[in-house]
């Protein structure tokens, strides 16, 4: 008989995205549910048929049958949460971003190293179809040599829960950040941001932070590639946009400008005209387990009324979800390590966590610290 993690999903709102995708997958068992709301855990629970239930986190990490947590809970909490699973004995998964301090992150790192638990950050972006496409084409050589990176994520985060008003852009980063790194498994060494106009006043003391905008340059490390990132969540007239471009000596792929278009492929030496060329991204459901291939092209709910609204706005995450559970119990099973995994994910959080202090400070020259680097 093959291998089952039993996992606990903890945090039900976007958390509930991914419980059929654990019930289905053939080497996980969804174990339990976290909610603190009793009536919305119930209600899920009775929907998906699970019934060990928790409304106290605590509580779950000393049940001994879990061997993994999942964890979808606000941003505040991902640190903390993540920091207490792993001292629990608990393998870890937890939504973007990692935490909320670089102390935090070097915590996680240091548990990880010190237990041999797993952690990964569960980034949709660098497991969304349009990203897995331009991978292949880097990884078949087709891109050429990489000379530059450039991604963005532009959202109105107007009505959100209450920890979002006027949280700093580069908080909430690894979306533009994740595809620049993962590409080419890079790592960030230092980076350089400038904030951009003022949201309204009220928002500004939340967090003291005034920008409209954040912009920052990553310098790789061991590299001589950068790539720019840019990220806006209050009063910046965009369509929600999560865009990723790579530039390469061959071959170069743009993101569309209005959602749902085809990207932009563009191949070098070619008579001007015919240089970009218009795909649509296909999908790859074909590196999953037959079992979970159907959630790359389908929510998890049937009716668009149950879509949460990350999903709906996020344009389904580009059918990343199946493919980041796939990703994790996968490590479980064969004890390797998951992309991102705890340096990787610290490298990628760390990155918006300091951008926003170098804006703070005028474009300042942040180094990424060491804990977030490998071996090479």
């Amino acid at each position: 008989m093959s291998k089952k993690i039993n996992v606990a999903i903890v945090g039900l709102g976007f958390g509930a995205e991914f419980i059929p995708i654990y019930q289905k997958h053939p080497n996980a068992v969804l174990y339990a549910i976290c909610q603190r709301n009793e009536k919305k855990m119930n209600d899920i629970g009775d929907e998906f048929g699970i019934d060990v239930r928790y409304t106290d986190y605590d509580e779950l990490l000393k049940d001994p049958n879990i061997d993994a947590v999942h964890i979808n809970t606000p941003i505040p909490n991902h640190g903390e949460q993540s920091i207490k699973a792993l001292k629990a004995g608990k393998h870890v998964a937890c939504t973007v971003p990692m935490a909320t301090t670089v102390d935090e992150c070097r915590q996680i790192v240091e548990l990880v190293k010190s237990t041999g638990l797993t952690y990964m950050m569960m980034e949709t972006v660098v497991y969304a179809r349009e990203f897995l496409f331009m991978k292949e084409l880097y990884d078949k050589g087709e891109l050429g040599k990489i000379q530059y990176l450039k991604a963005s994520h532009q959202q109105d985060m107007d009505g959100w829960p209450n920890y979002w008003p006027g949280l700093p852009p580069m908080h909430y980063a690894t979306h533009c950040v994740g595809p620049v790194l993962a590409l080419t498994k890079a790592e960030a060494e230092y980076v350089s941001c400038f904030g951009s106009g003022t949201i309204r006043e009220e928002l500004i003391p939340l967090y003291n932070s005034p920008f409209a905008v954040e912009s920052t340059h990553i310098k790789f490390r061991n590299s001589d590639v950068s790539a720019h990132v840019y990220r806006s969540l209050f009063d910046v007239a965009r369509q929600y946009r999560e865009s990723f471009e790579v530039y390469g000596s061959k071959k170069s792929v743009e993101w569309p400008l209005i959602e749902g278009h085809p990207l932009v492929v563009h191949t070098a030496k070619k008579p001007e005209p015919e240089i970009p060329q218009e795909v649509e991204s296909p999908d790859y459901a074909h590196y999953l387990p037959e079992e979970i291939q159907r959630f790359t092209t389908k929510g998890v709910y049937d009716t668009d009324d149950k879509q949460h609204l990350s999903f709906t706005q996020g344009a389904g995450h580009g059918g990343s979800h199946p493919h980041l559970v796939h990703e994790f119990v996968n490590a479980l099973v064969k004890g390797t390590e998951p992309y991102p995994n705890a340096k990787q994910s610290a490298n990628m959080t760390c990155v918006g966590i300091l951008a926003h202090e170098s804006a703070l400070q005028g474009g300042k020259q942040m180094n990424l610290p060491d804990f977030t680097f490998g071996d090479k």
